[in-house]
């Protein structure tokens, strides 16, 4: 596996491992200004070399042992516990997150609290995925009873050979490469592969499970991923918010109609007799009619409508509705399902309320 070179000017520490940077006092020159701002971008590039080696390493450990942790994971008939104490603990709780967030059922348990009582949330038929750089850390008093519940135990660590590993079924390296920190101490390479082996273990399961994107929007209901993947069907009007005549009625009905749907609507759609979308009117159609004299109450919408009206279906992303109005400068587009039948009606005002910005080109 290969491995990114780092170089970097100015003097080398005594282990030789990383280049030096000087720390000391603004500089009184601007030689000196611009010496100290190499050292920066020197010792922030080396900390990225770092910790992007240590995912390599960890790549290039993967084998057979991955394989069984993710097939563990799949035939899991309860939920992944996933624990860790410090550091390790605090990137167990994002593989946590990650898990959850893409269909595989998961908590966290802090190991000193399972020793004072959690224990009582793991069941038997839970996977463990523990985390420890050293392998003796708390988890080395917990993962027995673990076992003794009957869970299978999932090992991440940079200590194949240590205690903990010893009470794991599959055990996952994360090599030892050494730590980003100038003093070579506070876990960062460490924790950025743990953190990527997470990922890798997460996601290969997820691809798996053959998640899709309306499984994974189930997740995500808020925020601008949850409005990404959300679906007509979820935000369209319907009912008497979506006025609705047939094409026999009358201008003086239809325009009743619309004020008297109980949100504001800018139009109201029009149906044959089999409920099939065949037009719309909106308040611009009248509009333009009264300017013209052209008006009549007693009118059919069937001659000023506009036929074939542009839709989407209640299955397709409301991203796509928001495109195809914003394309054609329109205000209000009706919904509609396989067979053409009129299912509700979205409006811009909608979209807007819900977050959804007129300029998102996604």
């Amino acid at each position: 596996m290969g491995t990114i070179k780092t170089t970097a000017s100015g003097t080398t520490d005594p282990r030789g491992a990383r280049p030096a940077v000087d720390t000391s006092g603004p500089a009184a020159s601007p030689s000196g200004t611009a010496g100290r701002s190499a050292g920066i971008l020197a010792r922030g590039q080396t900390v990225l070399h770092m910790e992007a080696n240590a995912i390599l390493d960890a790549r290039g450990r993967l084998g057979d042992n991955f394989i069984e942790a993710v097939e563990t994971i799949i035939a899991c008939r309860g939920r992944v516990c996933v624990t860790g104490v410090g550091k390790a603990g605090l990137i167990g709780a994002k593989i946590q997150a990650t898990l959850a967030s893409t269909g595989t059922l998961s908590y966290s348990l802090h190991p000193v609290e399972a020793l004072h009582g959690d224990l009582g949330m793991i069941h038997a038929d839970d996977v463990v995925l523990a985390l420890s750089k050293s392998g003796g850390s708390e988890l080395v008093e917990l993962l027995p009873r673990l076992r003794q519940l009957g869970c299978r135990i999932i090992l991440l660590t940079a200590a194949p050979d240590s205690p903990a590993a010893r009470q794991a079924d599959v055990v996952l390296d994360i090599g030892r490469s050494e730590e980003a920190c100038p003093l070579g101490l506070a876990p960062s390479s460490s924790t950025t592969a743990m953190l990527a082996l997470g990922d890798a273990l997460a996601l290969t399961v997820m691809e798996l499970k053959d998640i899709r994107p309306e499984q994974y929007a189930r997740y995500h209901p808020g925020g601008a991923l949850g409005r990404y993947l959300m679906k007509a069907g979820e935000i369209m009007r319907t009912g008497a918010d979506c006025p609705t005549v047939s094409e026999e009625a009358t201008l003086g009905t239809c325009y009743e109609v619309m004020l008297a749907a109980p949100r504001r609507a800018g139009a109201a759609m029009v149906v044959d007799a089999a409920g099939h979308l065949v037009g719309i009117v909106t308040h611009g159609d009248f509009f333009r009619l009264f300017t013209r004299g052209q008006a009549g109450a007693g009118r059919q919408v069937a001659s000023v409508m506009t036929r074939n009206p542009k839709c989407v279906r209640v299955d397709e992303r409301v991203m796509a509705a928001l495109q195809l109005m914003r394309q054609h400068a329109i205000d209000e587009l009706p919904v509609v399902d396989a067979e053409g039948n009129l299912a509700g009606m979205i409006d811009i005002q909608d979209l807007l309320a819900r977050g959804f910005s007129l300029f998102d080109n996604r």
